[in-house]
């Protein structure tokens, strides 16, 4: 027999969203990704994290069994997230392959503008506390650079065959060079709070490029 009462609701918590606990640990890395490329690993404590998305602490020890677990994971993550921007530039086959350079250097100022030079690299800050971090942030942090330099050297190597640069350059060399400098004018446009480190800096490394 049909009937049109309501059907009564179940008490206690709501059910979860399919996507509840992905989002949740999402929140946490984001979190993190914002407080760790503005500040030190070991001067950022957990609650400064929960505490900008709302988390409790309990939660956060859910996915991730330490501090330490979740600086890897925000490693792995921030060197995905930087790969894909590095691929967008230097992939992008409508520019020379020089131009691709230039263009992904102009976002990376443009970004820190944007943030009013408060934020940097995160691999970056952390390479520079790794006196003061766990062992096993040491191969994470120097894989994510040399996955860089890699994607760098690939786009000098095309530059190379276009004849933009010298046919006998080292590109593995130059991409080395570029991030080794590249993340000491980050922090000291950091410092200054000014993008002219970072001009300085691409400026040089570009009038450098040895030419055909």
């Amino acid at each position: 027999m049909h009937t049109d009462q309501p059907v009564a609701r179940r008490r206690g918590r709501p059910p979860r969203q399919r996507n509840e606990l992905t989002d949740t640990r999402e929140l946490l890395l984001r979190a993190g990704l914002e407080v760790l490329t503005e500040k030190g690993f070991s001067a950022t404590g957990i609650d400064e994290i929960l505490g900008r998305v709302g988390v409790p602490k309990g939660s956060f020890y859910h996915y991730f069994n330490s501090k330490e677990a979740f600086g890897l994971a925000l490693i792995e993550g921030y060197g995905r997230f930087f790969a894909r921007k590095l691929d967008r530039h230097l992939g992008n086959r409508a520019l020379p392959p020089l131009l691709r350079l230039h263009a992904f250097v102009d976002d990376a100022r443009d970004g820190m503008a944007r943030h009013a030079f408060r934020r940097g690299c995160l691999i970056g800050n952390l390479g520079q506390e790794m006196g003061a971090l766990p062992e096993s942030f040491r191969d994470r942090l120097r894989d994510t650079f040399e996955d860089w330099q890699a994607r760098f050297s690939a786009c000098l190597v095309e530059a190379r065959e276009a004849g933009e640069i010298a046919a006998d350059a080292d590109t593995d060399q130059l991409a080395a060079f570029f991030w080794i400098g590249w993340e000491g004018a980050v922090l000291r446009a950091k410092l200054e709070k000014s993008a002219k480190p970072l001009e300085l800096f691409a400026g040089l490394f570009f009038a450098s490029l040895p030419r055909g």
